[in-house]
């Protein structure tokens, strides 16, 4: 039982990594392919939006160090 959560957690690790290539856009066309199969739409949505909050959290945080001072 505990190899399947080893699993999902891997999954999602999995995915996060594709979804922060693919916000840079260097994705292979082959990893693309792969990914569509494998990959959890459900993970996929997730880490987008971890992954855009992430990306607005760095911007804000160097809007104030440029700004603030």
């Amino acid at each position: 039982m505990s190899s399947s959560g080893s699993g999902n957690k891997s999954s999602f690790v999995k995915t996060m990594k594709a979804v922060m290539w693919s916000f840079f856009g260097v994705r292979k066309r082959r990893d693309l392919e792969a990914d569509a199969t494998q990959l959890n739409p459900v993970h996929v949505i997730i880490a987008a939006l971890l992954g855009a909050a992430i990306f607005i959290g760095v911007l804000i945080l160097v809007v104030h160090a440029v700004v603030g001072k």
